[in-house]
């Protein structure tokens, strides 16, 4: 038996972070007392109404396959949605129900990109994105990205790094790790820009709805029809661990997507879409909206312990639930920095090194993903690190 891993494998990166969450459990069962800031999953619990309808389904025993591309009801709420919030009309074909983000992604890039084939993404960036490129046979070109452009690509950067073997680019918006939004103009120049080049733009949605100050993300489908929009119900609506999101794709995608999940998926687990029917609902959205101002109230109080203790932050987020922080005042190695402040203190945060390479060693990201007390008990012990360094 040939037990050598296959090619396509070595070219894929781990997560760093990986390994403090698996050292954060190690020591919380030794009795330690872990702050989790380093993995981007919300701290409340799924709103009762979605788990409501789940248990309903469940409970009636009916328990089947769905069509490939998801429940009508859900794409049909999905498409009224976007209508609602976001003035664009979307024809239920162009939505497929996906195993979260994941799925959607591997759906979009499997529908439309070739071996050898480049994709430009920002640098830092979420390195699934570029994984997935990777295992497709394709080639993720990152570009670095600082404060100047808000962290995102632009237009001037995509026609700068293009080239003729390039497929297309993806932007997130609000952004992981850097929380930052792109501004309307922005993002619409940027789809011009890879229109014109007769490439792909794919748009990574999933933050939306976390947005923060009176602002809002624009979705890519107010400037085109022709976008890869990939979200899910992980982030906003606080499914992570329901695995389910949605893809929308271009009309000319449809089949062929709808094809791709026959295939792969099969169908996105059933339970999971009857309960994201639920997250629509009106006692959801309000609640949500809940969560939202709790969140901008974290943001803020973290983005002013982070500062007064001297970290560098560039930028301000606007989304999400993250701070990328610059720690360059304390330390040349974030990730050295993030092992040895988990091993003193019991606060696990995510090294730069796992969006990227550029200046990967100077930054941390902080996730606002616990209550303001126990961050308030973070950035104590933080303190305390950063003192005795």
């Amino acid at each position: 038996m040939n037990k050598q891993p296959a090619d396509r494998t070595e070219t894929i990166s781990a997560f760093y972070v990986m390994a403090i969450l698996e050292r954060a459990k190690e020591l919380e069962r030794q009795g330690r007392d872990v702050i989790h800031m380093e993995i981007g999953e919300p701290d409340f619990l799924t709103p009762r109404t979605i788990t409501d309808a789940s248990i309903a389904y469940l409970e009636a025993g009916n328990v089947k396959y769905t069509p490939a591309a998801g429940l009508s009801e859900l794409r049909a709420s999905i498409a009224k949605f976007y209508r609602d919030r976001y003035g664009v009309t979307v024809d239920d074909e162009r939505i497929s129900i996906t195993p979260g983000a994941s799925g959607a992604f591997l759906l979009a890039l499997g529908a439309s990109l070739n071996a050898g084939e480049k994709v430009l993404m920002s640098d830092p960036c979420y390195p699934c994105n570029s994984n997935f490129v990777k295992f497709l046979g394709g080639r993720a070109q990152t570009i670095p990205v600082d404060a100047c452009s808000d962290f995102q690509l632009n237009s001037a950067l995509i026609e700068k790094h293009w080239s003729s073997d390039c497929k297309g680019a993806v932007i997130a918006s609000p952004s992981n790790p850097t929380g930052t939004v792109i501004a309307p103009d922005v993002l619409r120049q940027a789809i011009e820009t890879v229109h014109e080049r007769n490439g792909v733009f794919y748009s990574d949605e999933i933050y939306h709805g976390l947005v923060y100050d009176g602002n809002d993300a624009v979705s890519a489908l107010e400037y085109s029809p022709d976008v890869f929009v990939i979200n899910s119900f992980s982030k906003y609506f606080g499914m992570t661990g329901w695995r389910v999101g949605w893809l929308i794709v271009p009309e000319a995608y449809a089949e062929v997507v709808e094809k791709l999940a026959q295939n792969i998926f099969i169908a996105t687990a059933s339970h999971s879409q009857y309960a994201a029917l639920a997250a629509f609902d009106t006692a959801t959205l309000d609640e949500l909206e809940k969560r939202r101002l709790e969140f901008q109230k974290r943001r803020d109080f973290l983005y002013g312990q982070l500062h007064d203790l001297g970290f560098i932050l560039p930028a301000k987020p606007d989304g999400a639930f993250y701070i990328y922080a610059d720690c360059s005042r304390f330390t040349d190695d974030s990730y050295r920095f993030a092992l040895d402040l988990l091993e003193a203190e019991g606060v696990a945060v995510t090294p730069g090194k796992d969006f990227g390479v550029n200046q990967a060693e100077r930054f941390i990201r902080f996730a606002y993903t616990t209550s303001i007390e126990r961050m308030g008990e973070a950035m104590a012990r933080l303190a305390r690190f950063i003192g005795e360094k």
